[in-house]
């Protein structure tokens, strides 16, 4: 609604419109329906469109309502939304860290339901205002929940829907955020449109007469619907405007040949550790048998092979056996093995997860060694162990809490720089940007999906898809049981492999050291978006109370 509109005396009486809440009987399903709408928008459905609908719906479900309804409707889309988009995390670990972290996720959503109630005001007064506050406050949601409680959990952002979109190519300039800014700001056009739409039929109704507010009665259909087709169109276009965002489409660098070797476990589940020997001479044979063919001439030389994280459970530092089977597989290869492996120690009762450089003929290269930085809590670690242990006896069968790395993974193997991250660090943009900023050449996700489902890998594999994009460079995942893949800098996907299955894959990468607009800005664009929602947030709280002392 225009200003005018909410204070023109000549203005009809409405029961439900802009500046009312919709009834609670319109506003639950609504909520319900953007749970899913979002929900469908993820891997495996992949329905990316369906991401600003959903936004739409919950902009639209708790506007103008009051803050404790809006923090019910938000809540509603949450559960709707996260409890099966994490699913897999019940496979194999029962269903209390399943329900914990879909709740945890989905009290995010109603913080930002409660903060859309609020603005409501805000959005009324100033034209345009509810798209772009709709846009600011998804991002700051996501800022907030992606760094607490304990680091944060960054999974289910709104930019890691967009990876077949072409909104996925506005990672090059600002990376995830404004990917979700933007998507969410379609989203906030999309229930601009809708609300004008629904409150221009209810003017045109036969039984309350063709009244218009915006002119006087017989204005030409095309003036009624004009405030409807213009934030619709406007959506549209800048969907579409995606495409003109140049993103790399091959690196401007040298070439480099890379195998990714995914060598399956016997079974699925958590109890692929008590498989760990034979999950490491799977990855081993797997290369020996790359090996062969190459000598054979029917694969070309790889310049690194790559095994995905927990190829090798068995500390090969300290297991003699274990870093023979390596060595007999760098050797036979004759190329350096990035392997995900877990080492002991520093200190008693710990572990690490590590990705290290094996080289033929020499071994282990502990100048070339990464020590995952984020590792996952309650899954690598527990926090407040004692207070946990309270909730759950479960959190015991984590003997040993893995400790973070305090450096970025680039590791240099001859004639590639690799970024590596581990698992779920992918989500997390620092992460990823710092290995960038350290001069690496190539992203390589190491990851272990033995513990949860296909749909987990190709969530991953999205958020694979957008780090390419958004840093200029070719990337790939190495998973023990699949997805893997090669990632081009535009975001295509070639040879991705399929599930519960082993395969070596083969590619030639031409490597690129250029930096994309979003890695030169960092974190300014989710800081500046951020600090934008403070100050919209800031800006409802002074025109709230403006509106209480007015007199009348």
């Amino acid at each position: 609604m225009d200003r005018e509109d909410a204070h023109s005396p000549a203005a009809p009486p409405r029961p439900v419109g802009p500046g009312r809440p919709l009834p609670l009987s319109v506003a639950v399903p609504l909520a319900v329906a953007a749970g899913l709408a979002l929900l469908v928008a993820f891997p495996p459905y992949g329905v990316w469109p369906l991401a600003p609908v959903g936004v739409a719906l919950l902009a639209a479900a708790a506007h103008r309502r009051r803050l404790r309804a809006g923090a019910g409707v938000g809540f509603l889309t949450g559960v709707t939304l996260f409890a099966p988009l994490l699913a897999w995390t019940n496979l194999h670990t029962g269903y209390l860290p399943w329900v914990l972290l879909s709740l945890l996720q989905a009290g995010y959503l109603a913080v930002l339901g409660v903060a859309t109630a609020w603005v409501s005001p805000l959005a009324e007064r100033v034209r345009w205002a509810w798209p772009v506050l709709t846009g600011l406050l998804w991002v700051g949601q996501e800022a907030l929940r992606d760094r607490t409680p304990f680091g944060g959990f960054p999974w289910g952002r709104l930019a890691f829907s967009q990876d077949s979109s072409p909104l996925l190519r506005l990672a090059a300039l600002g990376g995830a955020p404004l990917v979700t800014f933007t998507t969410a700001l379609v989203g906030g056009l999309l229930v601009t449109a809708g609300w004008r739409a629904w409150a221009t039929a209810r003017r045109t109704s036969p039984a309350e007469g063709p009244q218009d507010a915006d002119g006087p009665q017989g204005v030409t259909a095309g003036r009624r619907w004009a405030p409807v087709a213009v934030p619709a169109v406007v959506a549209l276009a800048l969907t579409l405007a995606g495409l003109l965002v140049p993103v790399a489409t091959a690196g401007s660098g040298a070439t480099a040949t890379v195998a990714i070797v995914q060598g399956n476990v016997p079974r699925l589940g958590l109890d692929f550790n008590a498989q760990r020997q034979a999950v490491l001479n799977n990855h081993a044979d797997a290369t020996i048998a790359l090996a062969a063919r190459v000598a054979a001439g029917q694969e070309r030389q790889p310049d690194l092979v790559v095994w995905p994280e927990n190829s090798s459970d068995i500390d090969p530092l300290r297991n003699p056996a274990a870093g023979a089977r390596i060595s007999q597989a760098a050797d036979a290869v004759r190329a350096p093995i990035l392997v995900g492996a877990v080492l002991l120690g520093p200190g008693p009762g710990q572990v690490r997860n590590a990705g290290i450089l094996w080289r033929p003929g020499t071994g282990a290269d502990l100048s070339q060694l990464y020590t995952k930085r984020h590792p996952v809590p309650f899954a690598e670690y527990v926090p407040l162990r004692d207070i946990a242990r309270r909730v759950s006896k479960q959190v015991d069968l984590i003997r040993s809490d893995f400790v973070p790395g305090s450096t970025p993974g680039v590791v240099r193997a001859g004639p590639v720089v690799l970024g590596d991250v581990i698992c779920f660090e992918v989500a997390y943009d620092q992460v990823v940007r710092d290995t960038v900023t350290g001069g690496a050449q190539l992203l390589v996700v190491q990851t272990n999906n033995a513990t949860f489902n296909v749909a987990e890998a190709r969530q991953q594999m999205a958020m694979v898809r957008l780090r390419a994009v958004e840093h200029g460079r070719p990337a790939l995942m190495a998973s023990t049981v699949g997805v893997s893949g090669f990632v081009a800098p535009d975001g295509r996907v070639s040879d991705a492999t399929g599930f519960n299955t082993r395969e070596v894959v083969v590619r030639q990468l031409r490597l690129d050291d250029g930096r994309t607009l979003a890695t030169r800005l960092g974190w300014w664009p989710e800081v500046t978006f951020a600090a934008l929602a403070v100050a919209a947030l800031v800006g409802a709280a002074v025109l709230r109370r403006r509106q209480r002392v007015m007199p009348g």
